[in-house]
């Protein structure tokens, strides 16, 4: 029994309990002496499994037939492991994958049922020489669903917004594993030094287009900690997508701006380097915990004119009239970084949309008083369903008749991802970055 998979099986059975994926994951890793390859091969088996977890189990439940519901939570997430190595990973040979989940069962109290796994397993690489032994329904958003492992109702969201060989496309794409973005700090570097230097470390990168401080990194970099120039604060890690809301935002300097939702502070850093540090941000967040990560990037980066202030956006009363720009980066499904977070698909329901809609409200409420007159409010989500973006920015227009939808500037970078009704909409499988929403209000 190989030491990544027994260890993607405790990592596995504490997400099963209820542990976020990458904090399960996390906690293994820090328990364990493990080589680079084992390690890179642990997370591609926890994260893995996590996301296919639907369509893995459709064909547990297709090959297996008898009894297959009534498998013990521990047995069924061995099968998840066993075929997804079948089904997801060519550089594993079948054989080595049918033969080390055989023995992950026999020894984690399943001895007896080593069989009925080898047998499944089996009877999947057989089925697989003759066509896709997944069998799926006739019905679309099941059949996505099933395919590509995401609940019926994600998938139907989708369908409304696109047609459904874009869904595919787009179903496909946030499988994948998440490219790395960094965005370089103007105030301590240059683009073409830090270029540089990553060539020198023998780490391949590529400009992104339309972001000036945006660089993607083409290869697993290891450690993020122990890239160049980590130390020293030139650089930060964040996706493109993200770099652009703080351009939609467009501080100045000497401006007073607030950030609503500031934790874990990315934006709110790219916006200090934006005006040069120059001016006064605030970052608020109602969770002081998470703030403190922000904390320790102002260090790093060497940032002071960002100010933290704990508290819900909501209540806070002392802001009133006070911002030249306010941004809102909201809480959100997350519908548009599911590639990011493998277990977030499972996670979200229809339920908690509604509810993240009622705190979305609320938020570009309270916070559209902070904006003095001729100030600007950037609203912003990291999900791709129109009750948690479009809906909410026509209706906060509906009942606010003096506020305007204003564009980006064409020489804005956010200009190239305008859409025609004058808000931006990402669609990751398009442009290769996180899926985003954001729309630029302004008061007269």
């Amino acid at each position: 029994m190989s030491q990544p998979r027994q260890l993607a099986l405790i990592a596995l059975e504490s997400i099963q309990r209820g542990a976020f994926a990458d904090v399960a994951l996390d906690r293994v890793l820090q328990k364990a002496a493990i080589a680079d390859l084992d390690r890179r091969l642990l997370t591609e088996l926890v994260y893995g499994t996590v996301r296919r977890q639907r369509s893995l189990d459709a064909l547990i439940d297709q090959l297996g037939k008898k009894n297959s519901d009534q498998q013990p939570p521990r047995l069924r997430l061995i099968l998840h492991l066993g075929l997804y190595q079948l089904r997801y990973l060519s550089q594993i040979p079948p054989a080595a994958a049918v033969n080390t989940t055989v023995e992950l069962a026999k020894q984690t109290g399943f001895a007896k049922l080593a069989g009925v796994v080898n047998g499944l397993l089996r009877q999947y690489i057989r089925r697989s020489k003759n066509s896709d032994p997944l069998e799926l329904p006739p019905n679309p958003a099941s059949r996505l669903g099933i395919l590509y492992s995401y609940p019926d109702w994600i998938i139907q969201v989708w369908l409304q917004q696109l047609n459904l060989a874009e869904v595919e496309k787009l179903c496909e794409y946030l499988n994948q594993p998440p490219v790395i973005d960094l965005r370089i700090n103007p105030l301590r570097t240059t683009v073409e030094l830090v270029e540089a230097a990553m060539a020198a470390a023998g780490i391949s990168i590529s400009r992104v287009p339309h972001l000036p401080q945006g660089l993607r990194l083409l290869q697993s970099p290891g450690p993020i900690q122990k890239l160049p120039g980590f130390t020293q604060g030139w650089w930060t890690v964040q996706d493109s997508s993200a770099q652009l809301v703080s351009h939609l935002v467009n501080p100045q300097p000497g401006e007073v701006i607030i950030d609503a939702c500031a934790a874990p502070g990315g934006k709110t850093t790219h916006l200090a380097e934006l005006i040069g540090d120059q001016g006064v941000i605030w970052a608020c967040d109602r969770t002081a915990s998470r703030l403190q990560k922000l904390q320790q990037n102002l260090q790093r980066l060497g940032l002071t004119s960002i100010h933290l202030c704990p508290g819900d956006s909501r209540d806070l009363a002392q802001f009133a009239l006070q911002a030249d720009r306010v941004l809102v980066d909201a809480p959100c499904s997350g519908l548009g970084t599911l590639h990011r977070h493998a277990d977030a698909r499972w996670r979200q329901t229809p339920e908690k949309v509604q509810t993240l809609a009622q705190l979305q409200t609320e938020l570009l409420e309270h916070t559209a008083t902070w904006v003095k007159p001729g100030g600007t409010l950037v609203y912003a989500t990291c999900t791709l369903n129109p009750a948690e973006n479009e809906a909410i920015i026509q209706q906060f227009l509906t009942q606010h008749p003096d506020w305007k939808l204003s564009p980006p500037r064409p020489d804005s970078a956010a200009a190239a991802f305008t859409t025609p009704a004058g808000w931006i909409k990402i669609w990751p499988h398009q442009q290769l970055l996180d899926g985003f929403f954001m729309a630029r209000l302004t008061k007269p």
